[in-house]
């Protein structure tokens, strides 16, 4: 069944507010793409075809991710970096009258302070979607980010 033209341009402004905010620094903005009790998740591929349970990262309501950035902000260490995300379109596929899933391809490049640029993460987002979240616009019920690799060269400070 075909996805309406107006849901799918939803969707895809959806992950380009996301990775936006993400990119320009805005992370206080990340928990409210979620609805209150949204989860967000990290894995492995290798994990996810095995269905082994182990995230990488995991917060299971909007107040966890909120937490997240304070800890970010406030409590880290890391090195000074930024993402800078590449998006492919997505699959929708509509669950119900208020809700679809999703699916869309990522590559996530990171720079760091000295300006060393480097392909930090890819994958797929699977995601689950609320249409009419707060004040009218589509929110993450949940959203699984599946990184190819298992590997990552440095902490994983930044949400992907």
């Amino acid at each position: 069944m075909a996805i309406e033209v107006a849901v799918q341009h939803e969707v895809e402004r959806l992950h380009a507010r996301y990775a936006d905010a993400i990119d320009e620094d805005r992370l206080e903005e990340w928990p409210g793409f979620f609805v209150p009790g949204g989860r967000y998740r990290i894995a492995t591929a290798e994990n996810e075809e095995r269905g082994l349970p182990l995230p990488v990262l995991s917060a299971e309501s909007r107040a966890m991710m909120q937490d997240r950035v304070a800890s970010l902000r406030h409590a880290n260490i890391y090195e000074p970096q930024r993402y800078r995300h590449v998006l492919s379109q997505s699959i929708v596929v509509r669950v119900d009258a208020a809700r679809v899933r999703s699916v869309a391809n990522f590559l996530v490049m990171r720079i760091l302070q000295d300006g060393e640029s480097t392909l930090f993460a890819s994958g797929r987002y699977l995601d689950t979607i609320l249409l009419e979240g707060e004040g009218g616009e589509p929110q993450y019920e949940e959203r699984v980010v599946v990184c190819d690799s298992r590997r990552f060269d440095t902490l994983l400070a930044i949400p992907l």
